[in-house]
Order: C-alpha cells, then sequence, then structure tokens
C-alpha cells in the first residue's frame, strides 16, 4: 500500500525545491483526485476443508487401530478394525443360505417346467431366494463396519482409544483432517462485504508470505448478531491448519481529495487540520482541511485545496503564515 500511496503522490503532487533565505523549502503542487485506494487488514483463521471424528457404527472390541497421531493417510485405507469373529460367522451363515435358495429356486424353476410342481410352489422359492439375499447382502454391511475407513486424504489429528477397548456405536476413535485443502474464515464488517465478489482473488499474508486466496462464499447469517459477516477463502496451496491468516483488503472509495504528506499539516483549533499553501499573489494563507483517509506518512485530505495549489510541505514550522514568497 505503501508503494501505491507513493505512485499516487507522483501524480498528484509535483515537488518543487526553492531557497528561500538559505532554507529548501519543499513545495508540492496539487493534482485533485476523484477516488482513494484504502487497505484494511482482517485476521482469521485457517481451518481444513474437512475435518472428522471417526467412529465405528456398531459396537465391539477394538482389535487394531493401524494408524497414530501425526500419520499421513489415503482415501480408503483402513485405519481400525473391530473383532469381527462374530460378523464372520454370521456372513458365512447368511452366505450358506443365500448359495443354498439359489439352488433351491433354480431346480424349481425346472421342475415347473416339466409341470412337477405349482407356480405357488416356485413363487415360495422365488420368495425365499430374496429373503436369503436381503440377508446375505445385510451381514455383508454388518461385516464391513468393523472396518473403520478413511473418507479422504488427511492426517491423524487425534487417536481417542486404544487397541482392547469395548465401545459402544458412534464413539469416537480417530479424528483426521484434510491434507489437501485448507480455507480462512474471515469475519468481516457489513459495511465492507459489498466490496467483496465471490471467486475474486484477495492478498493474504501467511506465516510471514503473501499468497492469494479467493472467496468461495459469504455466509447469510451475521454471527452472533454481530455486525460481521463470515467470509470463506480457499487457496491452492496447502498451509497448517490453525495457523493466522490476515487478509490484506484493497478497495477503492469515491471522494474528491489528494493525497498530501502528513508532516505537511498542522492541527488547528477543535481538531480541524490546517495545510498552508501559496497563493496567486505569492503568500502564504492557511487552508482548513478534513483528514479522509491516512496510511504510513500519507493522508488523504480534502477541504478548500483545488487543482495547482502549491502545499508547503513542513507546515507551519518551515513558514509564517502571510509571508510573501518569491518564486
Amino acid at each position: 500500500m505503501q508503494k501505491y500511496i507513493q505512485n499516487r503522490i507522483t501524480l498528484s503532487l509535483t515537488l518543487l525545491i526553492f531557497n528561500i533565505s538559505a532554507t529548501a523549502l519543499e513545495i508540492l503542487e496539487v493534482k485533485m483526485l476523484d477516488s482513494y485506494k484504502i487497505t484494511r487488514n482482517f485476521p482469521g483463521k485457517l481451518l481444513p476443508s474437512e475435518q472428522s471424528k471417526l467412529a465405528f457404527e456398531i459396537p465391539g472390541k477394538i482389535n487394531v487401530i493401524n494408524v497414530d497421531i501425526g500419520d499421513a493417510v489415503k482415501k480408503g485405507q483402513i485405519l481400525a478394525e473391530l473383532d469381527n469373529r462374530e460378523a464372520s460367522a454370521q456372513l458365512d451363515q447368511a452366505k450358506a443360505k443365500y448359495d443354498l435358495s439359489k439352488q433351491v429356486l433354480a431346480r424349481y424353476k425346472d421342475l415347473r417346467s416339466q409341470g412337477h410342481i405349482s407356480i405357488q410352489d416356485l413363487d415360495n422359492a422365488n420368495s425365499e431366494e430374496l429373503i436369503a439375499k436381503s440377508q446375505y447382502n445385510f451381514y455383508k454391511v454388518k461385516f464391513e463396519q468393523t472396518k473403520l475407513i478413511a473418507p479422504f486424504d488427511g492426517f491423524i489429528q487425534n487417536r481417542f482409544l486404544d487397541t482392547g477397548s469395548v465401545i459402544n456405536g458412534g464413539v469416537p476413535i480417530i479424528e483426521i483432517l484434510d491434507s489437501k485443502n485448507v480455507k480462512a474464515h474471515i469475519s468481516i464488517p457489513i459495511s465492507y462485504t459489498d466490496k467483496l465478489q465471490i471467486g475474486n482473488e484477495y492478498l493474504f499474508k501467511i506465516a510471514n508470505k503473501e499468497v492469494k486466496g479467493y472467496l468461495e462464499r459469504l455466509a447469510p447469517m451475521t454471527p452472533g448478531g454481530s455486525d460481521n459477516r463470515l467470509a470463506i477463502f480457499n487457496f491452492n496451496s496447502f498451509f497448517d491448519p490453525g495457523s493466522i491468516a490476515q487478509l490484506k483488503l484493497s478497495m477503492t472509495m469515491n471522494g474528491r481529495g489528494t493525497w498530501v504528506p502528513i508532516k505537511s499539516l498542522s492541527q488547528s483549533e477543535q481538531g480541524v487540520w490546517a495545510i498552508y499553501t501559496i497563493n496567486q499573489e505569492r503568500i502564504v494563507v492557511r487552508d482548513l482541511v478534513d483528514i479522509i483517509y491516512f496510511e504510513g506518512e500519507y493522508a488523504y485530505v480534502n477541504g478548500t485545496l483545488k487543482d495547482g495549489d502549491l502545499v508547503i510541505l513542513g507546515g507551519a514550522q518551515k513558514i509564517i503564515e502571510g509571508k510573501i514568497i518569491n518564486l
């Protein structure tokens, strides 16, 4: 931002140096502007795109946990298993019944084609086959539920239990964080959210590095009844979850004025600011100005200034009001 302001100063102020009584006097020629740019910093936190506490859906005894805190895992990887002996036996029994029902149905179809059994007998065999198939699929699901599977690529954040623990369904075993993407959650005043556009890139400072993030969405509600809205940003690079992200929001604001160095301003009565200029008669006069915005060593002001005015850098410390300047 400092570099930007200095560039704007180059456009709006022409620096002239004169020797007045052996003293170098810096005079700035003003060019009025219709807008100015400001920067606001908003801190937020980096959170993983996905974060899950994983639990078995069924009760049982933990037979093995294959991962520990800090381990990297892949989607579909088996993270932990329950003792599956009972589930395996039930599955084998259901499969045997299903295989038998298929054989019976095939035999009944052959007998029916020869006219040896009734349609009702065939329907009963078909129904038994459907029931056996349903039970087999049910126990396949129960057997699969003895395995805890990674839902996405990530890192193990927490491990809550150990091998041998007897648990109920739904008790968290492992916490996993997404290892590919993070999001920045930034609380931004409503007065600034109209300057944001979904999909646009914005500048962030993360771990002393400047990076680009793009706005994914704005939460429709304000958090906790405040005047802020939650803005969620995505990044093309991965950063450590929990880190602080600083949004550097640059905005163009409409407003007539010009940039001047702060050292050219003098505080007047009742909080009004004054700036010293040289009029057409080469007399030093005092103009009153309002500070609209300041950043670094410069301020954007408006007041009685106009194009071509010569502002004296250094203010009252450099010159006396009413003095005649020989340019």
